[in-house]
């Protein structure tokens, strides 16, 4: 029994070991263990996008800088990352632009509890 409690404490502290966490801007840490993520090489600027379909919840790294978008649908998650033009499909569909917030701005939506 001493056995299997200690195999459970070490599995836990192997998962938190390894489970990734990000500086999200105007937002804080992010644990994106349970997101899935794509590492971007054909995009000047977008570098990873990962997504959480429980919570609907995507983030991207833009040069670097991780940004966050809630009530993001599957739909357009597949459609940025099969885009053409990745940089095009996001400052169109998702992105803020000056005063006026993109469909997924996390101040219009609720940021999930992961």
């Amino acid at each position: 029994m001493r056995w299997l409690a200690a195999s459970i404490v070490l599995l836990n502290f192997i998962n938190s070991a390894f489970a990734e966490t990000v500086e999200v801007k105007y937002h804080g840490l992010v644990n994106i263990g349970n997101f899935d993520c794509n590492t971007i090489t054909r995009s000047s600027f977008i570098r990873r996008v990962c997504y959480n379909n429980q919570h609907s919840y995507m983030i991207i790294s833009l040069d670097y800088t991780y940004y966050h978008y809630c009530s993001v649908d599957p739909t357009t998650v597949r459609n940025f990352l099969n885009a053409e033009s990745m940089g095009r499909y996001y400052n169109a569909n998702i992105r803020s632009q000056g005063s006026r917030r993109g469909p997924f701005d996390c101040r219009d939506h609720p940021v999930p509890k992961l």
